[in-house]
């Protein structure tokens, strides 16, 4: 036993990651405005004053800046109606310096959130969720234009991190349609054998423990704990709930849906909350809208 008393997992430091990437595409970014003479433009769409919605909007704004993508802020008052927000989402459609439109979620409750992400034109879906894209990416042999910002950055951790995929056992755990059930269809796509476990799977920790990958995306704090992690295995943890503590200024804290620390003692990888999986699905909305602008320019 004295051996797993002394086992560290390597932590996988999404923030470095992201950091290394945000630079490949400021300098891709130049590349473009040197040869066609214009920047990709990313659309972000906010409707309302949510305290959590309106800290991502700015950091996707900030995160734009930062590379060199020109970021077109629209903000929504709380009540505007579906049909003037769909007005909206047309016209930065027709909008040709606008090569992304990212409309931030949730809405307000009398907006029908399907019927607004299935009216924003397919080759401008920088965050994956038209119904067309995510179909495509359900399939054998197609593409979508676009994957899902936090599924992919998940995937770009795993390979950076010089993990195999191919073959190997991964467990989802949840079905979101933002992170659990895409980034089911990315490890299929990259030839895993993929179990997703959900709130209706008996014993779910029987089957976290045969898994070589593990991405949890369930939204329930600390859920899984230590002993449900098969020894080096690699645990990518898109969780983010907030839990008391006192002794923080703000009176919480931030954890994962995983047992950090127990998953340090058991796993080869582990990713952090905060300082993993966050920084990486902002940094593949700027590639998603990098390649939807490099895509229009060169054809």
């Amino acid at each position: 036993m004295a051996s797993t008393a002394d086992h560290k997992a390597s932590v996988i430091d999404g923030k470095a990651v992201a950091q290394t990437i945000r630079s490949e595409i400021a300098a891709e970014v130049q590349q473009l405005f040197k040869k066609y003479g214009k920047v990709p433009g990313l659309a972000v769409v906010i409707v309302g004053t949510r305290k959590d919605s309106q800290s991502y909007v700015n950091m996707k704004r900030k995160a734009c800046a930062e590379v060199g993508i020109k970021s077109v802020d629209v903000d929504l008052p709380e009540q505007v109606s579906e049909d003037e927000l769909i007005q909206k989402v047309h016209e930065l459609n027709a909008t040709p310096d606008v090569h992304g439109i990212l409309v931030q979620l949730p809405l307000p409750k009398h907006i029908n959130e399907e019927k607004v992400l299935s009216e924003i034109s397919i080759d401008k879906d920088v965050d994956g969720f038209h119904p067309l894209n995510i179909g495509k990416l359900a399939m054998k042999g197609r593409e979508p234009l676009f994957q899902p910002c936090t599924p992919k950055g998940c995937l770009e951790l795993l390979s950076r991190s010089g993990i195999t995929i191919k073959g190997k056992r991964a467990v989802v755990v949840g079905r979101s349609n933002i992170v659990g059930l895409p980034v089911s269809l990315l490890l299929l796509k990259a030839d895993a054998t993929v179990t997703v476990v959900h709130s209706h799977t008996p014993n779910p920790e029987s089957i976290i423990r045969e898994a070589d990958i593990v991405i949890a995306a369930a939204g329930q704090a600390m859920m899984i704990k230590g002993d449900w992690i098969k020894p080096g295995a690699a645990v990518i943890d898109v969780g983010t709930n907030a839990v008391d503590d006192p002794s923080k200024k703000s009176g919480y804290r931030l954890v994962g849906d995983i047992d950090y620390k127990e998953a340090c003692k058991v796993a080869g990888w582990v990713t952090p909350v905060p300082g993993g999986v966050g920084p990486m699905t902002v940094a593949m909305l700027l590639k998603n809208t990098l390649d939807g602008a490099k895509y229009k320019m060169e054809h």
